[in-house]
């Protein structure tokens, strides 16, 4: 038995019919690099079946304990069904991205059983209409719940299921998987006595971090981020309903890096923070919803250290950005937000990115559960502390395999929460970055607009830091007119040839 964290036992209280919370991606496979060109279901399911031991969180069940009065625990789900977690369906034809985002709408839509290991993967045969993807290509949509990974777990998780050659790999188990008994109530309760009591122990440890991180502040000369009141009220914190939409870009990521560039310590980050603040600009803007100034964004930073990785669960915390969609101007925009961040940066650090994470700890779960509830039904009645989420997770940059497949196009999506309902996921994979986008059906109906937004942005600014600039720089200077008049005119001047002079008039001999 493994005991969840504070941060992680919060997503779980966050879940409600409306509001699941879990986190996915969709990933698309061109079968034409497997062996014969093609492969079966049953493939796939062996394949998984081999790497369930590479990540521990595809057999954890969640067990709750009575009361609340401790944090969940994970056990080794004695019950355990691959087949329950992996399913097959296909899209009709002519299999066209819209239908693809439609079913990964849908599919995103709907709870995870929390009586089971909190995962899905769904394969998605008949993508034969979708532009820039070989035809025959099937996507395999995930879903695995918050309180189990965060992005970067997440990503840890998709490496482990691939390989980096068509070539399919045995991997000999880690460790022999044992599945535990469920414990009983009585076995819980005891626990929880324990930790209640052990619990108060830590905090001069962690009260011994906080003095330096309030000197820090203190010392520092630091721009803090907006208070809750300066952050305006969108569409998109209000109520969610059940349903959700999916919509989402590629990009080549040398492209990203060069838009970076033109601004001197911008950051990869900073471009997409960007363009994702000036793709909500354009949708509101379109609808006569955009406020005066400047939405911000919640973008999650990793804090897992080297000893974590391999791990599950959340080591997240959070930083508060400006996206400057009160200015205009793309370029403008852009050394704006790579100011914000910068300053964004410098409090997390001055802080200590996870301090706040650990004095969660200290809260008793049964008031964790129940101020996570409260916020969960007034988040759209409060003043917003965020307009959207925006996640940036660095993924490899070589191709890799699912059953022979090569993976050639990689989304996310993620949940979304009364009072927050716009999650933008940014994902890199093999030279190139996507921004997707998730959202409630009644907040956004209309999400390929959106999408448009999306590339409508980046092309607008691209063309502002890059094409244009260095049209600038290999256009010659052309002289101005009235300069080159009399530049000429003096050449003229100087090479005409000499008129003789006139001979004088000899006067008449007087008589």
């Amino acid at each position: 038995m493994k005991q969840m964290t504070a941060l992680d036992a919060s997503f779980l209280h966050l879940e409600s019919p409306r509001t699941p919370m879990h986190i996915g991606a969709l990933q698309i496979y061109d079968q034409s690099t497997a062996e014969g060109g093609f492969v079966t279901f049953k493939n796939i399911l062996a394949v998984i079946e081999n790497r369930l031991s590479m990540a521990p969180s595809f057999r954890h069940r969640a067990i709750n304990v009575p009361l609340q009065l401790d944090y969940p625990y994970w056990i080794n789900d004695p019950d355990f069904d691959l087949e329950y977690h992996v399913r097959h369906i296909a899209l009709p034809k002519p299999g066209d991205w819209r239908q693809l985002c439609i079913q990964v709408a849908r599919l995103h839509s709907r709870p995870l059983d929390l009586d089971r290991p909190l995962w899905e993967f769904t394969v998605i045969e008949g993508l034969d209409n979708v532009p820039g993807i070989p035809k025959g290509s099937f996507a395999i949509a995930s879903k695995v719940h918050h309180a189990a990974i965060d992005g970067v777990s997440g990503a840890e998780i998709a490496e482990a299921i691939h390989d980096i050659s068509p070539e399919i790999v045995e991997v000999p188990e880690r460790e022999r998987w044992k599945p535990e008994p469920v414990p009983t109530p009585a076995e819980l309760l005891a626990r929880a006595g324990f930790n209640n009591v052990r619990q108060p122990l830590r905090l001069p440890a962690l009260l011994s971090q906080t003095v330096p991180a309030v000197r820090r502040l203190r010392d520092d000369d630091l721009n803090l981020p907006t208070r809750p009141g300066d952050v305006p009220r969108t569409r998109f914190n209000g109520k969610v309903s059940p349903h959700r939409v999916f919509e989402g870009r590629s990009f080549e990521l040398d492209r990203i890096k060069q838009i970076k560039a033109s601004v001197p310590g911008a950051t990869v980050n900073d471009a997409v923070l960007t363009i994702c603040g000036g793709a909500i600009r354009r949708y509101l803007d379109a609808h006569g919803e955009l406020p005066e100034s400047s939405l911000v964004a919640m973008a999650p930073v990793s804090v897992r250290s080297e000893k974590q990785k391999g791990t599950a669960g959340n080591q997240v915390a959070t930083m508060s950005v400006a996206l400057r969609t009160d200015i205009v101007d793309p370029a403008e925009r852009l050394a704006a937000v790579h100011e914000t961040s910068k300053d964004a940066k410098e409090l997390t650090n001055a802080v200590g990115a996870n301090l706040l994470t650990d004095y969660t700890q200290f809260l008793p779960s049964a008031t964790m559960a129940m101020a996570t509830r409260l916020y969960g039904r007034l988040g759209e009645r409060i003043a917003p502390i965020f307009n959207c989420v925006v996640t940036n997770v660095p993924g490899p940059q070589f191709p890799l395999y699912q059953t022979g497949s090569q993976m050639v196009s990689y989304f996310g999506y993620g949940p979304i929460v009364d009072g927050l309902g716009l999650f933008m996921p940014v994902l890199s994979y093999d030279g190139k970055l996507t921004i997707s986008v998730t959202s409630c059906r009644e907040m956004m109906p209309d999400p390929g607009f959106f999408s448009q937004c999306i590339q409508d942005t980046f092309d607008e600014l691209y063309a502002s830091t890059v094409t244009a600039p260095a049209a600038r720089k290999a256009k010659p200077r052309k002289q101005p007119a009235a300069r080159k008049t009399r530049k000429r005119a003096a050449s003229k001047k100087k090479s005409a040839p000499k008129k003789k002079a006139a001979p004088k008039k000899q006067a008449a001999p007087k008589s």
